[in-house]
């Protein structure tokens, strides 16, 4: 076999330029281009960490303008709550005011029908004693034929009325 008695000759040239060429990729891939890699990778870590950390800052100041928020709204509806409350208490006291006023007009009103009750009373009391007075001196005058005078007649009348 030609190919085998050929071998020692070829061999030795083949491993020198199979080193030459491992050589050559371990120092154009190796030095040159993984250095570049790694800081292109390098660089990528800090730009993703640098990310979530203004992303962690974002978050607490999202956090901190909610919780400010909050507060904010809590007070506006606590004053909400203050002033429906005082035009609440407000409205009654208007309102609580109002119907006094009425309730006094009804009364003067009540009482001055009362006063115009008992006026109308005493003076039909008074015309119903000086009726029944006129008719007692005049049935006096009839069935006994004695003449009885006004006054008495009255006060008969009256001290009748008021038992």
């Amino acid at each position: 076999m030609p190919q085998l008695s050929q071998l020692s000759e070829v061999a030795l040239s083949q491993f020198f330029w199979l080193a030459i060429s491992l050589g050559f990729v371990f120092f154009v891939i190796g030095r040159g281009m993984v250095p570049k890699i790694q800081a292109t990778v390098d660089a990528r870590e800090k730009q993703i960490s640098a990310d979530l950390e203004a992303a962690q800052e974002a978050r607490a100041a999202a956090d901190a303008t909610e919780a400010a928020w909050r507060e904010r709204m809590d007070a506006a509806r606590a004053e909400a709550a203050r002033l429906s409350n005082e035009a609440k208490q407000a409205s009654a006291r208007e309102t609580e005011a109002k119907a006094r006023k009425a309730a006094d007009k009804l009364a003067l009103k009540v009482e001055a029908s009362e006063q115009k009750i008992r006026a109308a009373l005493d003076a039909a009391r008074t015309e119903i004693e000086a009726v029944a007075a006129g008719a007692t001196e005049e049935l006096v005058a009839r069935l006994t034929g004695i003449k009885v005078a006004k006054q008495d007649a009255a006060a008969a009348v009256r001290a009748e009325l008021n038992v």
